[in-house]
């Protein structure tokens, strides 16, 4: 079973010692929690999410059932926090990249270049809540809807903000469906092929993802 990046969307801890110890017990249950995200997230990517239950986070995460409970309520809480990490990281990777374009287009670019780079830097984590996350429901899918909503809003603001007069009448939801349409080809790619190249994908997606935004002005030049 494939295991996360270290470093990228969670970080692995150091083992705890065995025996006594000086460490806080808030710094032993911050490491046993940070663990059961962690294989959480690698089980669900491997066998998918109901190919997993409590006993396996566990035993992946080498902490005892009782260590678990302390930190989630049940398996569902454990993939949903891991996700909410996910979706954090993302929002901070993008948000600080698309900032860095000189011009409309090379926002786009630099955004979609994040998108697909975070993705790239741990396929385990994008698998995991890029193709096998929507299995859980309604909750799950009030998250996606409410980080790419957020997402639309951001490009959409940092456009008005960087480029004045250039976002016209185009509505929010064209900016929400940019990043469905970005999310929806990342995660087939995801589903596709064990390694797939995301990066290549950078140049063509930024070309018709800047026109699905274009407003009727530009569009009339």
């Amino acid at each position: 079973m494939d295991r996360i990046t270290d470093g990228v969307i969670f970080t692995v801890p150091a083992g705890l010692p065995r025996g006594r110890h000086v460490l806080a017990r808030e710094q032993v249950v911050a490491a046993q929690r940070e663990r059961m995200m962690i294989a959480a997230t690698e089980l669900l990517a491997a066998v998918g999410y109901r190919g997993f239950g409590v006993r396996e986070i566990c035993a992946r995460a080498a902490v005892s059932r009782a260590a678990f409970y302390e930190c989630f309520a049940d398996k569902d809480a454990c993939v949903y926090a891991a996700y909410d990490r996910f979706i954090a990281v993302f929002l901070d990777r993008l948000t600080v990249a698309a900032d860095r374009g000189g011009d409309w287009p090379g926002c786009v670019r630099e955004f979609v270049a994040a998108y697909l780079g975070t993705c790239e830097s741990d396929l385990v984590a994008a698998r995991a809540f890029g193709v096998e996350m929507d299995a859980l429901g309604r909750a799950a899918r009030d998250r996606r809807r409410a980080a790419i909503t957020h997402l639309a809003g951001f490009i959409r603001g940092l456009r008005e903000r960087r480029f004045p007069g250039t976002t016209g009448d185009t509505p929010l939801s064209a900016y929400i469906g940019a990043i469905h349409a970005l999310r929806q080809i990342a995660s087939d790619a995801l589903d596709a092929e064990p390694v797939p190249d995301l990066s290549a994908l950078v140049p063509e997606l930024s070309t018709w993802l800047c026109r699905m935004v274009q407003s009727p002005a530009e569009e009339r030049v």
